[in-house]
């Protein structure tokens, strides 16, 4: 599903001062796994080699892919051989394979209301994500719409999670928004979304209903864990009220 248009939301009145929320955006805003999926098994089958199964495949959603292949039988001097062909088939239209999960208009238009600031932070290519923001309709709910899109480059210079939230932090602070570590929330389905967002002295909020195994968001050291995107509103909320109370 698309995001519906969503309301009019409240004019800011200062942008070094408000609470900001990165958000991952495969497994934590929408359900990619068919079209990621699809182009993994396409990288194994162009290079000969046996696809793994589906709950391996299921790993691949999240962390860069030169990461991953290299992980589950792909030779060292055939990784960028199986990325390249990852994204050609990928990037033809196994993107747009891709859904919001359900609750997630509801929650970000929840979270805009109640004047946090959301940009969007993911390990997929810049490019890739701003195609997705748009097609989902992300983009609408962006203070800058797909400026506030942040991903990895695509010749790999910047690639971890760690990596793309200091892009997003650089580019925000070039435009004035510098709110302190703790005025800002990394949310997320996976462990490198709460290892990337403890390299900025950042808290991170998992999310159950994405890819990771039992407990791996726990081991991580997620500040909290949510069920639903109705939950997630609710602990955000109760975050940017005590930070603005504090103030």
């Amino acid at each position: 599903m698309t995001a519906p248009p969503p309301p009019p939301f409240p004019r800011r009145t200062s942008a070094a001062g408000d609470d900001l929320v990165l958000l991952d955006l495969d497994g934590t805003l929408a359900d990619s796994a068919p079209g990621i999926v699809a182009s993994v098994r396409h990288a194994y089958a162009a290079l000969g080699l046996a696809v793994p199964p589906d709950d391996v495949l299921r790993g691949f959603i999240g962390p860069p892919l030169d990461d991953t292949f290299p992980r589950h039988g792909v030779p060292a001097d055939q990784v960028g051989a199986a990325v390249g062909a990852y994204r050609e088939v990928y990037a033809a239209g196994n993107l747009y394979d891709n859904a919001l999960f359900p609750g997630i208009p509801a929650c970000l238009t929840a979270l805009r209301g109640a004047g946090l600031r959301l940009a969007l932070a993911t390990s997929k290519p810049e490019p890739m994500a701003r195609r997705i923001a748009v097609h989902l309709g992300i983009d609408a709910y962006l203070e800058r719409g797909l400026d506030d899109v942040f991903g990895a480059t695509l010749d790999g210079t910047r690639r971890s999670k760690g990596d793309v939230i200091a892009h997003a932090l650089t580019t925000l602070g070039s435009r004035g928004v510098t709110p302190d570590a703790a005025h800002i929330v990394m949310v997320g389905d996976r462990e490198h979304d709460v290892h990337g967002a403890a390299g900025h002295q950042i808290a991170c909020v998992g999310v159950a209903w994405g890819y990771a195994e039992p407990g791996e968001l726990e081991r991580a050291g997620a500040i909290a864990v949510v069920a639903d995107p109705a939950e997630l509103v609710a602990v955000l909320g109760r975050r940017a009220t005590s930070r603005r109370s504090d103030a």
